[in-house]
């Protein structure tokens, strides 16, 4: 299992190519070979880079609900509409398919940050609203998520 660290600032070209930066592409370095992929984001105007095997994790789970239920069926389609296989290039760029640019509205300026087992890439304006949209509420939300949940006392 992999974790990723770390905020980046990119630039896409007129492909929709990315350089990784050098200290992501070393965190990917494991897994380069694997293969990733990549989608949009259920919840945010952005697109999520899964490593292979975090995405057949995730696969694993999603083929245990039941597709005669109606609700189950629509939203495994939604969820997967769009999803693509991408590879790294031997120069270090991933390139992001012309649809999935568009969804995310990725223009020049890209950020790439890690959200634990995944990547988010984002258009570098679309990354800095969310965050000045939650930036007042995020100790509100921090003690909700992370507060009192029943665990064994860490803080960590």
């Amino acid at each position: 299992m992999i974790n990723f660290i770390g905020t980046y600032d990119c630039k896409a070209d007129a492909k929709g190519r990315v350089m990784l930066p050098v200290a992501l592409k070393n965190q990917m370095s494991p897994i380069l070979n694997k293969g990733f992929v990549i989608k949009r984001s259920v919840f945010q105007p952005c697109l999520e880079l899964y490593p292979m095997e975090e995405w057949n994790k995730l696969m694993e789970k999603m083929k245990r609900k039941n597709r005669f239920k109606r609700k189950n069926a629509n939203f495994i389609r939604s969820f997967s509409a769009g999803v693509k296989t991408v590879e790294i290039d031997a120069n270090g760029r991933l390139l992001i398919p012309k649809n999935l640019v568009e969804i995310a509205n990725i223009k020049k300026e890209v950020v790439l940050t890690s959200a634990i087992n995944i990547v988010e890439i984002w258009d570098k304006d679309s990354y800095e609203k969310v965050l000045e949209d939650t930036a007042e509420d995020f100790a509100a939300l921090a003690e909700e998520v992370m507060g009192d949940d029943g665990d064994d006392g860490d803080v960590s």
